[in-house]
Parts: structure tokens; sequence; C-alpha cells
């Protein structure tokens, strides 16, 4: 006796059925879960064109094998391509350099600060940038300057009191900024 022919499933079931398992098996060959995604879109797609139902006896198997080769394509583009899927996100993701504006802003509180520290007294110049650009503790600055340790930090606090004297408050870098202290309350 002839075996009876299953019967066709729709869309909807086949999808219910396979589309988790077909993603976790991708993902696997893959290496990536958005791209298995993707490709198990468009495997439904290739499958059941136009939401039709599948002509195919067992749709899974043609779901399945359609996938594989669109993923083994993939690899093999992946492979080729000088541009990888994941740099592709940070291609298109919003700039993280300043613009143009923030730059010729930037420029000019750098001038400010520059003026700032040039107009400083020699030793408080000194000392704030041993201090700030070469990160020398205050002990180490008072070895090379030949100087008391208590002069250095008193040349550094002079040097940063001055510096917030002589900028606004909005171009001073955060690391001269003190609290305002209100009256009465030093």
């Amino acid at each position: 006796m002839p075996e009876e022919p299953t019967p066709r499933r729709d869309l909807a079931t086949v999808y219910r059925e396979t589309v988790a398992p077909l993603r976790r098996y991708l993902s696997r060959l893959l290496g990536n879960p958005t791209e298995a995604q993707d490709v198990a879109h468009d495997a439904y797609l290739r499958v059941f064109p136009e939401g039709s139902d599948s002509k195919a006896n067992q749709p899974e198997a043609v779901l399945y094998t359609t996938a594989r080769r669109l993923a083994i394509n993939r690899l093999k583009r992946r492979s080729i391509s000088p541009i990888d899927a994941e740099g592709a996100a940070f291609a298109s993701a919003a700039s993280a350099s300043p613009g143009v504006a923030q730059q010729v802003m930037a420029r000019q509180e750098l001038q400010l600060l520059e003026a700032a520290i040039a107009d400083l007294p020699e030793g408080c110049r000194a000392v704030l940038l041993l201090r700030k650009v070469e990160l020398l503790s205050h002990y180490e600055i008072a070895r090379r300057l030949g100087i008391a340790v208590s002069t250095v930090e008193k040349q550094h606090a002079r040097a940063l009191r001055l510096l917030r004297a002589a900028l606004p408050a909005e171009t001073m870098p955060d690391a001269t900024r003190a609290p305002v202290a209100h009256k009465g309350t030093q």
C-alpha cells in the first residue's frame, strides 16, 4: 500500500515550530545572533514567498537547507569583505569626536588657559606645570627645584588661586576648580 502524503502545514505553524531552533543553529554557525536572525528571516522569505504555503513536502528540511546555504554565503562574504558586521555598527553610529563648534571653543579656552599660565609668577608656574603636566608629587617637585615641600604646596595653591581669579568659571579645567566658599564658612 502506498504511503499517504503528509499533510502540508501552513507558514504560521512551521514558523512557530522552527524559528527558535533555526536561530540557534544559525547562531552557532555564524557566531552572531543578530546575523542569525537576519539569515533566518531571509530563509523564511525564500521558502515561503509572499507568505504563501510551501509546496515542499518537508518545508523544515527546505528551510534548514536554504538557511544553511545563506549562512555559508554570508561567511564567505565576511572573509572576503574588509568590513566586518560588528564594525558596520560603529560606522553608522554617531561620532564621538567633537563637532566644529566644540573644537573652536576648546581651542579658545586653551588659549585663555595658556595665557593665564604664562602670566603666573615663575615659581608658581614651574610648580603648577610639574604637578599638572609631569604629574610629579609635591615631594618630587621639592627635590627637583631644591625647595621645601611646604613651599611647593603653597606655590601650587597660589597658582590655582590665581588661575581661578584669571579665568571665567566655565573655561577652567576640572582640576583647577574648587567649590565656591560662601562668606562666613571659612
